[in-house]
């Protein structure tokens, strides 16, 4: 039995980590995960059924939308978005494509610091979490794993910390697919409750 969380399971909890063209990012992102994996959660790590468990966000109450679909799904439209602007704008929107996917990537790692499962196995937000929010605690760890500013940028910029800076167009891109995800989880959670 191999010892979680492996290189080979993050790979396949995020497979689009594969996509990272430049090898050294692939491996540095792989490394973040691992280590928030297995040492986020108050310090406890998170298990993989935790990780499949643990939902897209705890502001909307309990919703069916997971944490781990939610990262690939932003990762998915953020390249599915990158390759409709190179195909319509032929080359004239300068994305790339690497920094993009990383981005999108690590965005939310600093959730798995943010969180931590009570005694009843329930989310709720952690004491660093509460002085510190994951796009903080995310650009921490891409310094740490020396990923450059490109995409500690991303990862720094996406949510409302992002409000007062000009975003990259890479940060554009993957604010806009978080936010998709988050409004139809709102949508859904309004739902659920009529």
């Amino acid at each position: 039995m191999s010892h979680w969380p492996s290189r080979k399971q993050v790979m396949e909890l995020l497979p689009t980590i594969g996509q990272i063209q430049d090898n050294e990012t692939q491996h540095r992102v792989c490394d973040i995960w691992m280590e928030a994996l297995s040492t986020g959660n108050a310090g406890r790590g998170w298990s993989q059924d935790e990780i499949q468990r643990l939902p897209f966000t705890i502001l909307l109450g309990n919703i069916e939308l997971r944490f781990i679909d939610h990262v690939r799904s932003c990762a998915e439209q953020c390249l599915a978005i990158a390759a409709v602007l190179a195909a319509r704008f032929q080359g004239q929107v300068p994305i790339n494509l690497d920094t993009l996917l990383a981005g999108a990537l690590l965005a939310d790692v600093g959730k798995l610091f943010e969180l931590e499962l009570t005694d009843n196995g329930t989310p709720k937000q952690s004491k660093e979490g509460a002085l510190v929010r994951h796009p903080f605690i995310g650009v921490a760890l891409c310094a740490k794993h020396g990923l450059p500013a490109p995409i500690q940028h991303v990862v720094a910029t996406h949510s409302h910390e992002g409000e007062r800076v000009q975003r990259s167009i890479e940060s554009i891109i993957f604010h806009h697919a978080d936010f998709i995800d988050f409004d139809i989880a709102k949508s859904l959670a309004s739902e659920s409750h009529r």
